[in-house]
C-alpha cells in the first residue's frame, strides 16, 4: 500500500518563503506555518529566516516546549523527499606531518628577522650591562 504522505523537495519547500506562504522543514517534515506567523511568540521574522533550509537545528536550539511540538503537528503538510538529495563526499582535511613540516620551514624562512633582532638586542643589552659593572 503506497504512502499517503505527500513528498516535497527542498527546492519546492524553499519557494514558500513569504509571510503569506511560509513553509518550514524540521526533522524531515514540512510544515505550512503561514496561518501561524502572527501568533508565533518569537515573531514572524524568526520563522521566515528558517525557510529555504533545514531548520531542525534552529528549532531545537530555541528550546521549544512539548506543547509547541504538539501544536506543530497541526501544520504538518508532508515530508521532505530525501531521494533527490545528493550524497556528499567526505574528504579528510588532516594534513600529513610532511605538510606541517613544510609549513614550519616556510614560516621560519619568512620570519627570521624578528628572532634574530631579539637575540641581537639581548646580546647588546647584556654587553652594555656587563660594561657598566
Amino acid at each position: 500500500m503506497p504512502s499517503l504522505t505527500k513528498l516535497f523537495s527542498m527546492a519546492e519547500a524553499s519557494q514558500h518563503n513569504t509571510k503569506d506562504d511560509c513553509w518550514v522543514v524540521i526533522d524531515g517534515k514540512v510544515y505550512d506555518l503561514s496561518s501561524y506567523l502572527d501568533e508565533h511568540p518569537g515573531g514572524d521574522d524568526i520563522v521566515l529566516a528558517a525557510t529555504g533550509k533545514d531548520a531542525t537545528d534552529d528549532f531545537e536550539d530555541a528550546g521549544h516546549s512539548k506543547t509547541a511540538k504538539e501544536l506543530m503537528q497541526s501544520f504538518f503538510i508532508g515530508e521532505l523527499d530525501t531521494s533527490d538529495i545528493p550524497e556528499l563526499e567526505i574528504v579528510s582535511k588532516n594534513p600529513t606531518s610532511e605538510v606541517y613540516a613544510k609549513k614550519l620551514i616556510d614560516l621560519t624562512k619568512q620570519f627570521w628577522v624578528v628572532p634574530t633582532m631579539v637575540v641581537g638586542v639581548s646580546v647588546l643589552v647584556g654587553f652594555l650591562y656587563m660594561r657598566k659593572k
